[in-house]
Parts: structure tokens; C-alpha cells; sequence
């Protein structure tokens, strides 16, 4: 929770560095502590210091900071553009002062407040201290002594009182007046629009929240919009999720003018025309942020990012409050109110535990009784096979949600997995309720690591387990700025072969069925021996079997086939294919031997793309089974892995859960038991 505040104004490359300064703090501060013990107090170091620390006198634009050395007290910050009403008379023109109540004023006739170049966000203010002594610092009507070296994180309207020792920041020397003009955007459908000003200010409809993604792009949806901005350089973006590309224009307004735009994206692929639809599954309308999000902006998201299935969770932070229980308890097995016949939105749940890993549900029939363990003094108890039990009994699909960010190559061993005892979310009891078949599927494609958790997943089905490629994205409407999780639902999404019309329950069928990819942004499709992802294909020890695989996109770079030995076929476009269209396919075809029981997977790697939102692009298909002679797939080296993991697991809950006895710790030791059982068999 700490961390929410600084996230908002940290690039998301430093975030690594930051929670290293943090653990560095940490071990100053407790002399002696085990390093594995460290993570535990992450909590305690001054975060404002640890930002300063991490940003190492780098300023990113959206953030500005006082300098108080030890001779002078300098600010510091990209200049903002904000707009000035037309003026009556030079006087007024050059009366332009900055005051606490009435921002921009004349003598004779008092002005509208002017909107920033944020839409009237609050600006982000680091106050930074390099004196050897304290100073006395405060911010509107909160006074704080800031010791020496210190730093504190304020939010401030450009109109603030902000004071050190007594004298006055002038916070009105970051501010670049222009004249208004006025934009009217139109598309002819729900879209995601950026409006962009030449010094990277964004513009936002009024009273529309101030969000930006992954690359720091301003955005908002809806269509036929109409918004304030300066009569400057613009750029105007529109965008409608991974199915279209780009469409961009740019233009300068005059003074007092308002444009028309006239601007839509170009469709890359249609997915519905092929009986497939993509949904995100796991999407939070509220969890803490910075703002209130309200069924009105999950609404206007979903369309204007054409996202098919949208599964909003409820769930806790840090604490027994469930952030939109009400709104599950409300709309539980309804579809919400904005659905339509190729849109589906439904509450679902996120059940946590941040030592055995998250789990999603969709389309539950009711409420769950409980929706977490281990926090607020909470025992680990019960393992996540009860909670998983629960909510599959309310008939809901479920899936392990952003299960690993360490960094995992293909030949790593579990322990540097689950050995670390950092409460970091990791899905350490996924490889034994998979195996007691009560997984339905895996968000290989989430916030955290893609690459590490494709590794771990290509163990788990190598040994033998039946679980479906899915994806979710961890996006959160209630942030506004925040690495990934600012970013609009569905930039991530798996796609699913449903059977029929789009329901809830004919899409859960269909990820159940392992009828599925999941994609950062390009299409894919797999065909083994004709046979589509789910299948299970019979074959004769030697049988030769034709695969292809094929992906649509303009960020994809190569295609790949991998079976349980790894990579067997791929095909790799040059980083610069003059005239390329977007949706121009590139195919892998090779004719595999098969000789042992396998799966057969296809995935895409991606160059970087300004429409991949997160730092890796990538796609991967569910599997094609094939068992050669009626043999169930189980590589002896997969299922070995996942017996090693199954005892690191029962060690680490021995020595760092929080149970309440003995009878506590037996339940996971019986469940562990169970999934050694199935493993066991299989190496027979």
C-alpha cells in the first residue's frame, strides 16, 4: 500500500532498483537479519527518501521537485501547459497572476479556473533535502520537519501554498499559459483516443479521469468527444485494442476555434467472424488507486477497447476489506448491465494469498464465503485447493493470476522460485493443484514475468497436467498512472473458441476445453494434423504429423513450434520489412516425427511496438496433446521438477507460514501428499 504513492511517479524501469534501495535499507536498519528474513520488513524504510534515492536526481515530466540545499531552495520540473481564457483588453493580458482562489484574474472581471495540461490533475511534488540540518516545510495546511537528507512526496494544485522555513515556492514558474481551442472527436465507434500537446502534456475530456499507459501515453474512451486544449501543436491518436491499429493526425487549432476530427483505426484481424473471442480475466474496477472507478468507466473501456469478456474481481489489498464485494454480491450471475451480444461483463473474484499464490474466478454463481487468507493476522490456512474447491463448486472458472516474477530460464530448478519467502504473490502451490486436476488454466500472459511464467508452464503440462493458456492483465480502472496496471483492460487477452453465441458460461466452456491462445496483441492459430489447441490427437509411435502455425500482427518478428523437447520449427520476419501490411500472416509448416507421447505448442516473439503494452510482446496457444500409443504425455524431467518443488513448497510453509497449529500445517502436508501421488504415478 506504501508503494501505490511512489508507483504513480516512478518509471517502471526503476521499480527493481527501488525495492532493492528498499531491501538495502532494510538490512542497514536490522544488522544481523537472514537475508531471506529482509523481505518481511519491507514496510519500514522512509519510501520518499527510497524514491528520491531511485530517481538519483532524474526528474521524469509528470513529476517536479523542490531542491532545498544548503545555500538555496530551487524547483525543479518540465514546464506545464495550462489554458488561458481569451482576455478582454491588453490590461488583462498582461494581469495574468496566479493566486490561492481565483487562479487567473483581471481587475474588472473575475476568470474561469484554467484546466492544466493534465485536465486539471494534481501535480506530483518531491520535496528533496540535501542540508545537514532539519527545515521546516510546509504544504498548504500540513506542516512537517523533514530531517536531514530527507524527502517527502506531496500532491499540490498549481495554486499551492508550499513553504520552507518560512519562504514561499513560487509553484507558477512551471506553468506555460496558452490560448483555448476546442476538439470534437469522432470515429463512428467507442474508441481509445490520445490528444497530445508538443511538450507531452496530455488533454482529457472535462470531468474524464487522467489516465496513461505503459509508455506514459495519456488516454480516454468513448466517441463523438468534444475537449478543451491549447491552441498549439496537437497530436490525435485513436486506438481500439489489439484487433485495430493506429490512426493518427496532426494538427494546431486557432484561438477560440473548434476542429472536427474525423479519425478511426484500421481493423488488423476479426476475431468474432472466426468464432473466437478474447477476454481478459482479471480486471479490477476498484482496488485502492488513486481514484474512485465506477461501472460507467469499466463500461466505457470495454467497448472502446472492443474487449469481448470482461471478468471485474473483487478482492482484497492488504486487510480484510474486499474492494467491489458489493458490486459482486449485486450482479452475481447476471451479466452487467452494458453487455450485449458480442460484449460480456460479469463480477467475479480474486481469491488471495500472497505466500501460495492469487487465484481468479469467472462467472461464479454466487458470493463466495471466504476471499482470502493470511492477512490482517490471518492464518495461511486453508491451502488454496479449498478456496479453489469453493469457488468451482459456484461453478466458476478458475486460474492461477500473475504467478511468477522472478526471472525463470527452461533449465532452472524450482528452489530460486519457491525458496524466496517475500509474501510476492508467486503461485507456489499451482504445480499441486494442478496436478489434483482443480486448475483450469494459467494467466501465462499477465503483468509479471511472461517468459519466466511460460517456463514454468511448459514444466506443468510436460509432466502431464491438462491446463489451458489464459490471460489477465491485472488492470486496475481506479489507477490513473502505474506501470501496467494503468493501462486499459484487455491489452493482454486470451481468446477462446466458443461454441455457439457468446455467453459467460459458452466461453468458460471453451477455456475449460482448452480451446485457447493468449496474445499481447498478434493473432495466432495452431493446426495439428487439422486439429485446433485442446485436442487431443491419437498417434502411432513414428507417425508423422504436419503442424503449422500462423501469426497476424505488425509487431510479430518470428513464429515458433515447440513440442515437450523444445523448439522444433520457426520461421522469423527481418526487424524491417518495407511496405509490410499488418495484417500480412507469417506461417511455420514442419512435419514432426512423433516418437514419445508430447504436446505441441505455437508462440510468437515480437519486436517492440508502441502498441504492445508491457515490456515483452508475446504470444502462445494451448496444447495440441499427442499420445503416441494411447500414452498419456509425462516427461520424466518435468515431473521430477515438479516433485523437487512440491518439497521446497512444504518446507517453506513449515518454516514461514502463519499457521495456527499443528492440524494446520497437516492440511497442506495432505494435500502436497495427494499431488506427490499423481506425480509419482506418472514416472511409471
Amino acid at each position: 500500500m506504501k508503494f501505490f504513492a511512489r508507483r504513480r511517479v516512478l518509471p517502471a524501469g526503476l521499480f527493481d532498483r527501488f525495492w532493492r534501495l528498499v531491501v538495502e535499507a532494510v538490512a542497514v536498519s536490522r544488522p544481523g537479519e537472514s537475508h531471506d528474513r529482509l523481505g518481511a520488513y519491507r514496510a519500514e524504510p522512509d519510501y520518499d527518501r527510497v524514491l528520491r534515492d531511485t530517481l538519483d536526481g532524474e526528474l521524469p515530466r509528470h513529476l517536479a521537485a523542490v531542491r532545498v540545499g544548503p545555500e538555496e531552495v530551487r524547483l525543479e520540473g518540465a514546464p506545464r501547459t495550462v489554458l488561458v481564457p481569451p482576455r478582454p483588453n491588453r490590461r488583462a493580458r498582461n494581469s495574468l497572476r496566479w493566486t490561492r482562489r481565483l487562479p487567473f484574474v483581471t481587475p474588472a472581471e473575475p476568470q474561469p479556473r484554467p484546466q492544466s495540461g493534465r485536465g486539471g490533475e494534481r501535480m506530483s511534488l518531491l520535496i528533496d533535502s540535501r542540508r545537514e540540518e532539519a527545515c521546516m516545510v510546509s504544504v498548504n495546511e500540513t506542516q512537517r520537519r523533514l530531517d536531514p537528507g530527507g524527502a517527502w512526496l506531496v500532491e499540490v494544485d498549481h495554486d499551492s501554498s508550499v513553504m520552507v522555513d518560512g519562504v514561499r515556492i513560487e509553484l507558477d514558474t512551471l506553468l506555460r499559459p496558452a490560448q483555448a481551442a476546442r476538439l470534437r472527436l469522432v470515429a463512428g465507434m467507442p474508441c481509445r483516443w490520445s490528444v497530445t500537446s508538443e511538450d507531452g502534456s496530455g488533454w482529457f475530456p472535462r470531468d474524464t479521469p487522467n489516465r496513461y499507459d505503459y509508455h506514459g501515453r495519456p488516454y480516454f474512451h468513448g466517441d463523438d468527444l468534444v475537449l478543451d486544449v491549447p491552441a498549439v501543436p496537437l497530436t490525435i491518436t485513436v486506438a481500439r485494442g489489439m484487433e485495430y491499429g493506429e490512426a493518427t493526425v496532426e494538427l494546431e487549432p486557432r484561438p477560440g476555434e473548434e476542429r472536427l476530427v474525423e479519425l478511426a483505426p484500421r481493423r488488423i484481424y476479426d476475431a468474432a467472424a472466426r468464432g473466437w473471442y478474447g477476454g481478459d480475466m482479471h480486471v479490477h474496477l476498484n482496488w485502492a488507486g488513486d481514484l474512485v472507478g465506477v461501472p460507467a468507466d469499466a463500461a466505457a473501456a470495454q467497448h472502446g477497447e472492443d474487449l469481448h469478456v470482461l471478468n471485474l474481481l473483487a478482492g482484497n489489498v492488504s486487510g480484510r476489506r474486499v474492494y467491489d464485494r458489493e458490486a459482486l454480491e449485486h450482479w452475481t450471475d447476471v451479466d452487467l448491465p452494458w453487455s450485449d451480444a458480442t460484449h460480456v461483463a460479469r463480477m467475479g473474484v480474486e481469491y488471495r494469498n500472497d505466500l501460495l499464490g492469487h487465484i481468479y474466478a469467472f462467472a461464479p454463481r454466487a458470493a463466495p464465503g471466504r476471499y482470502h487468507t493470511g492477512f490482517a493476522g490471518d492464518a495461511d490456512w486453508p491451502p488454496n485447493a479449498d478456496g479453489l474447491r469453493e469457488l468451482r463448486g459456484l461453478g466458476a472458472l478458475v486460474g492461477y493470476s500473475h504467478p511468477f516474477r522472478t526471472p525463470i530460464a527452461d533449465g532452472d530448478p524450482p528452489k530460486g522460485i519457491v525458496s524466496p519467502v517475500w509474501r510476492n504473490c508467486a503461485a507456489r502451490e499451482l504445480v499441486a493443484d494442478v496436478a489434483l486436476g482443480l486448475v483450469d488454466s494459467l494467466d501465462v500472459l499477465t503483468h509479471a514475468s511472461i517468459p519466466s511464467t511460460a517456463a514454468v508452464y511448459r514444466r506443468l503440462i510436460g509432466a502431464g497436467n491438462r491446463l489451458a493458456v489464459t490471460a489477465g492483465t491485472d488492470a486496475m480502472i481506479s489507477f490513473t498512472r502505474s506501470d501496467n496496471q494503468s493501462n486499459p483492460p484487455g491489452w493482454a487477452r486470451v481468446y477462446a473458441q466458443v461454441e455457439g453465441a457468446l455467453t459467460a458460461r459458452s466461453f468458460a466452456a471453451a477455456v475449460r476445453a482448452g480451446r485457447t491462445f493468449a496474445t499481447t496483441g498478434p493473432w495466432l492459430e495452431l493446426s495439428v494434423a487439422g486439429h485446433g489447441p485442446g485436442h487431443v490427437l491419437q498417434a502411432r509411435e513414428g507417425q508423422r504429423v504436419r503442424v503449422t502455425a500462423t501469426a497476424v500482427g505488425p509487431e510479430v518478428a518470428a513464429v515458433r513450434i515447440r513440442t515437450a523437447e523444445g523448439v522444433r520449427a520457426g520461421a522469423a520476419r527481418l526487424a524491417a520489412e518495407p511496405g509490410r501490411a499488418p495484417d500480412e500472416p507469417l506461417t511455420v509448416t514442419a512435419d514432426l516425427t512423433m516418437d514419445a507421447s508430447t504436446y505441441v505448442v505455437a508462440e510468437v516473439l515480437c519486436d517492440q511496438h508502441p502498441r504492445t503494452l508491457t515490456s515483452t510482446g508475446y504470444a502462445l496457444t494451448s496444447p495440441v496433446y499427442v499420445e503416441v500409443d494411447g500414452r498419456r504425455v509425462a516427461r520424466r524431467e518435468d515431473v521430477v521438477w515438479c516433485l523437487e518443488w512440491l518439497d521446497l513448497l512444504e518446507e517453506l510453509v513449515r518454516q514461514h507460514g502463519r499457521l495456527a497449529g499443528a492440524y494446520q500445517f497437516g492440511d497442506h502436508v495432505s494435500l502436497l501428499e495427494q499431488a506427490r501421488a499423481v506425480y509419482r504415478s506418472r514416472l511409471s
